[in-house]
């Protein structure tokens, strides 16, 4: 029997032979992932609502230019094209963006969902070869290392975010005072899971314990390999709620700067 004859015939696309529900969890990702870049988008371009008090969204965090008091080098800059939007979100959005879309787990998420490359393990394809990574533009996903290097430093600007979201100013005197806001709780709860999903990164597990022979030999590195692998093994549960978190923390600050919702102080 020739080698051609013995081969298995391609599967159409959608053929397989599961019984199973298959196209369940690529159907909630497609949702998801579309949901949350079109509130992303649309919080980006609106240029309001975006802080409450001492509260700032981590959609515009950090705020370069901007017209709020977190803004680090003031106004807007007046060179810029009187015919293009600004917004403080559109200075800085590209990199958390970036470091999901290029995200290990996060691809073979979105493959299955809006490509269909494949669509499930054992179901048929729309296309007939595999080009994979190797050509442009997905060749463009190796860059994921480095946007792990701004995602650890935006990281520590959230962390700081929830520091300030401590301090209250009292409107009618001025004074500043410590304080927890349910914002605060909000906030923080959000860098908590950013924490988890970060911290559990492919390419900081490598950083950390790549590079050498022996990890036996180096007990901090080891210590720091074990940590990132124990948030690894959960790098699926850490993406999805944070994701969400960082939606509806914007949320939350732009509806109690809106005066939708109030925010509850607790202490």
């Amino acid at each position: 029997m020739s080698d051609a004859a013995s081969r298995p015939m391609p599967r159409r696309f959608g053929q397989t032979t599961r019984r199973d529900a298959w196209w369940a969890w690529p159907a909630v990702v497609l949702v998801v992932l579309t949901g949350f870049i079109v509130y992303a988008t649309w919080a980006a371009f609106q240029n309001a609502h975006y802080t409450y008090g001492p509260y700032l969204s981590p959609f515009y965090s950090p705020e370069l230019f901007g017209s709020s008091p977190h803004a680090l080098f003031g106004p807007k800059p007046e060179a810029w094209p009187g015919w293009l939007p600004f917004s403080p979100a559109l200075l800085i959005l590209g990199i958390p963006a970036g470091f999901r879309f290029t995200c290990y787990y996060y691809r073979g998420a979105y493959y299955k969902a809006f490509w269909a490359d494949p669509p499930a393990c054992a179901v048929g394809e729309p296309r007939k070869s595999y080009l994979g990574e190797q050509r442009f533009p997905l060749i463009l996903q190796n860059i994921h290392r480095y946007f792990l290097y701004l995602a650890l430093l935006f990281l520590l600007i959230l962390v700081h975010d929830v520091w300030k979201a401590l301090w209250f100013t009292n409107p009618s005197t001025g004074a500043v005072r410590f304080g927890v806001g349910l914002g605060t709780l909000v906030m923080a709860v959000n860098v908590v899971l950013l924490a988890g999903y970060t911290l559990g990164c492919h390419s900081l597990r490598h950083l950390v314990g790549g590079g050498i022979d022996r990890l036996s030999e180096h007990p901090f590195r080891m210590k720091s390999y074990a940590c990132v692998s124990c948030l690894n093994r959960g790098h699926m549960r850490w993406a999805w709620p944070s994701l969400v978190s960082v939606a509806f923390t914007d949320l939350y600050i732009r509806l109690c700067s809106m005066g939708v919702w109030t925010d509850v102080r607790l202490f």
